[in-house]
């Protein structure tokens, strides 16, 4: 494995250590969301960086994912779209960066967070590593 593979993975699941703390805060559903994106777009980077492939210097979840060598089975593209809505606009104050019904509820949050985990846990096995080495 390539060193920035593995460091792209441990970002990655910074993101999600950092997500298990929040899970259970209603009032931070919008920031567990961005680090849910910022988790999902690390891997996806972890995948294009072990395929030598350079690492283009976007955000968008999509785009990432198209641009993959290999693909990954059952990645829900609603929730990837969802995670890219979130990702800049959860950053900023007011009105700005919610979903058409507002702040992501709680239920979007874990929602988002096992989505999260669960494509950490394909790339893990894609690139062939155990998750607990990361």
């Amino acid at each position: 494995m390539r060193v920035f593979t593995k460091e792209w993975l441990r970002a990655a699941h910074d993101d999600l250590l950092t997500i298990e703390e929040l899970l259970d805060n209603p009032n931070l559903t919008h920031i567990l969301a961005f680090h849910a994106q910022q988790c999902v777009e690390k891997l996806f980077k972890a995948i294009l960086e072990e395929h030598e492939i350079d690492t283009p210097k976007i955000h968008k979840l999509l785009k990432l994912q198209n641009i993959l060598p290999v693909k990954l089975a059952d990645i829900d593209k609603d929730i990837l779209n969802i995670l890219d809505e979130l990702y800049i606009e959860s950053r900023y104050p007011g009105e700005m960066g919610l979903l058409p019904h507002g702040k992501p509820s709680t239920g979007d949050a874990k929602e988002f967070y096992a989505f999260a985990i669960s494509t950490f846990n394909k790339v893990c096995i894609l690139l062939n590593i155990d998750p607990k080495e990361v």
